[in-house]
């Protein structure tokens, strides 16, 4: 399977973590909150973490706290089909293959629910065949994006198809919610919205060649708890433990190994590192577990920076970036890991 097309997209709305600041002390639900869970938000909002600024698909800031469900749920029906087209059109347009060319359509997102779901209103504004394959895939949460590529690869691998396009779209700010649990408080702070998107084929189509070569996941239920999404007051609560970092750097270690080991190679053959920057805790904690040195994750980190945690999306932001600045060429290691608890990568080999 070979990536021919990538595209990103994000909400023209950019704002800066000391914006977030300033404005949301003067919110009734802050205001609600225990001194502590004020000074959480503080520190996050106000430290360095990683993140300077977070692209939300609102009008204002003030927007952001409309702590609704009936908002949020609005807010989600109306950006991520635009999110997700907006990449989709880009990685079309870089892989030169026309709507019409595609023989199926498949879309991640775990922010919001609609049914008929994304690839039905996606498909209508591509235009895309009345025949194409599609399929909806949720519940997979930041981790969603390398299950998405893997069942691409099959549909190709297969030979019912010729052309997939893989979309991965998330409004996180569909799914802020405030209460005095430092996890929840924490996830308002750190999360944004966009969309990635990739055309995958069984051929190269002359660009620089990104093959997709092996693959693996690591589900850990036993971790389920520590990362997922639960309903309360009819709206999606995110629970984020603070174990989640160290839970990341060894479920991606070992899958390493386990990938590597199936694939003959040893790490040191690995000259790129797309990997999903869930925050700067992650990244620290995956550069310690995998030998890495910041100059390794500076594209999750340049990423995660600008955009903050695009939760599915972030691995194509990522990997769009590496090869915007020229990574150098040979074998890449590309993970993405969230909800489950479950770690997903894959080895590319890049010209």
């Amino acid at each position: 399977m070979f990536i021919v097309g990538l595209g990103t997209a994000s909400p023209p709305g950019c704002y800066a973590q000391k914006e977030c600041w300033d404005l949301v002390q003067h919110i009734k639900a802050f205001q609600e909150l225990q001194p502590r869970s004020r000074a959480i938000i503080r520190k996050v909002l106000t430290g360095n973490n990683g993140i300077t600024t977070r692209h939300l698909a609102i009008a204002s800031l003030d927007e952001a706290f409309e702590l609704t469900p009936d908002a949020l749920n609005r807010r989600f029906t109306l950006h991520a089909p635009e999110l997700a087209t907006l990449a989709a059109q880009n990685a079309l347009k870089q892989a030169g293959v026309k709507p019409t060319e595609l023989d199926a359509l498949l879309i991640s997102t775990c922010t919001g629910y609609l049914c008929p779901g994304l690839t039905s209103y996606v498909g209508e504004r591509l235009g895309t065949r009345a025949d194409v394959l599609t399929l909806d895939l949720v519940g997979q949460g930041c981790g969603a994006a390398l299950p998405n590529l893997r069942a691409a690869e099959a549909l190709l691998l297969s030979g019912r198809c010729d052309r997939v396009l893989s979309i991965c779209v998330e409004v996180c700010s569909a799914a802020f919610y405030m209460d005095n649990d430092p996890g929840v408080l924490i996830s308002a702070c750190l999360f944004g919205d966009g969309a990635g998107a990739a055309v995958l084929t069984r051929e190269s189509n002359g660009h620089r060649k990104i093959e997709w070569k092996l693959s693996g996941s690591r589900l850990n239920p036993a971790d389920r708890d520590l990362l997922r999404f639960e309903q309360k007051d009819g709206m999606l609560r995110n629970i984020l433990s603070a174990e989640v970092p160290q839970r990341a750097a060894s479920q991606v270690g070992e899958l390493v190994e386990s990938v590597l080991t199936r694939a003959q190679m040893g790490k040191e053959k690995i000259r790129g590192w797309v990997l999903h920057p869930g925050g700067r805790d992650v990244l620290v904690a995956l550069q310690e577990r995998l030998g890495l040195s910041p100059g390794d994750t500076r594209w999750s980190a340049a990423v995660l920076e600008e955009y903050g945690n695009l939760s599915s999306p972030s691995v194509f932001f990522v990997l769009e970036r590496a090869l915007a600045e020229g990574a150098p060429g040979g074998y890449w290691w590309m993970s993405s890991f969230g909800a489950g608890f479950s770690a997903h990568g894959a080895v590319l080999e890049v010209e």
